[in-house]
């Protein structure tokens, strides 16, 4: 799920790389990379992408990634609408979302709403492709007084692109099958964000727009819940956010300051400094009891080697008394 709005950073044989819509197995040779239905891909930002990493050393990418016919395309739209909307939020509520402004929101809306596009409509029939393109653009031009589109170059563009991605798109669900039920093969899947960001089980509204958590795997990608073996939670000894929303554990001062630093808390998408705070262990039951994690993997212990006292949120008070669950 998700799409380039999310970033992980990768560090293989002391070259680091940043990866937003590639799968971080991207850059091992022996493994066969799947951008699952559930991603909603902005193509000129993977080819960006591709082009950023094959400077750094990645080599025949386009040999190892397959992407699922059925994946909603990112228009340019989509991402300018992203930021009108941040701006209208601002103005109306005085607060915004804190969104990455890469049209995942959007085009999350424009696959509820049915109008939006397909990796397969793109590579079927282009005059078709093309006046679906042109009503969602209108449909927003309408929204958005002042959004400008240019509809000709950008379906230009997306042209360009199509034959680019052609060999690499497959039936989706075929594929996961085939894979499942083939010669047995070690399948990982990767997702992009955290549990609170969730759009159904996060801090709503200071969420993303898809589930980033275990169900994700079921939905993004047509596998089966008996398909599912290990769910390994992934946390730090301690816990940062990007963007709005709450966090009572957060620490601004010192302390966050130096998770902040030691541990090279900036969001790999947009920069921006993570707020950091202590360890917030109902959060983290929380997101076991959604997920159902087999193990936890525990990573940026040491940033925390040169404090002399630890502290851990272990319970959530509301209305002067302990509560069992996250409100």
């Amino acid at each position: 799920q998700g799409g380039n709005n999310a970033g992980h950073t990768v560090v293989v044989d002391g070259k680091e790389y940043d990866f937003h819509l590639f799968p971080s197995g991207i850059i091992n040779p022996k493994a066969i990379s799947f951008i699952g239905n559930g991603v909603v891909i902005h193509l000129p930002g993977l080819f960006e992408e591709a082009e950023k990493n094959e400077k750094k050393g990645l080599k025949d990418w386009e040999k190892r990634l397959i992407i699922s016919d059925r994946a909603h395309i990112v228009f340019d739209f989509h991402q300018a609408v992203d930021g009108l909307q941040e701006v209208q939020r601002q103005a109306q509520e005085g607060k915004n979302i804190g969104t990455t402004k890469k049209g995942i929101g959007p085009t999350y809306s424009s696959k509820a709403a049915r109008t939006g596009l397909r990796i397969c409509d793109l590579l079927s029939d282009f005059d078709e492709f093309s006046s679906r393109f042109k009503n969602l653009a209108q449909q927003y031009k309408s929204m958005f007084p002042t959004l400008e589109i240019d509809i000709e170059g950008q379906l230009k563009k997306l042209k360009g692109y199509a034959e680019k991605i052609r060999p690499m798109v497959r039936d989706g669900v075929y594929f996961m099958y085939e894979a499942l039920h083939g010669t047995p093969k070690k399948i990982l899947v990767e997702g992009a964000n955290a549990a609170l960001l969730d759009i159904d089980f996060g801090t709503y509204p200071f969420v993303t727009s898809s589930n980033c958590t275990v169900g994700g795997v079921c939905t993004g990608l047509g596998v089966p819940p008996q398909h599912v073996g290990d769910v390994y939670g992934v946390v730090k000894a301690y816990t940062t956010r990007v963007g709005i929303g709450a966090f009572p554990t957060e620490q601004i001062n010192e302390t966050g300051d130096l998770l902040q630093s030691r541990g090279h808390e900036w969001g790999v998408t947009t920069g921006r400094k993570r707020r950091c705070g202590w360890l917030d262990l109902v959060i983290l039951k929380y997101a076991h009891m959604i997920n159902g994690f087999t193990a936890l993997a525990l990573t940026k212990l040491d940033i925390l080697d040169v404090l002399d006292e630890i502290k851990i949120g272990v319970a959530y008070k509301l209305g002067g008394k302990r509560i069992p669950y996250f409100p």
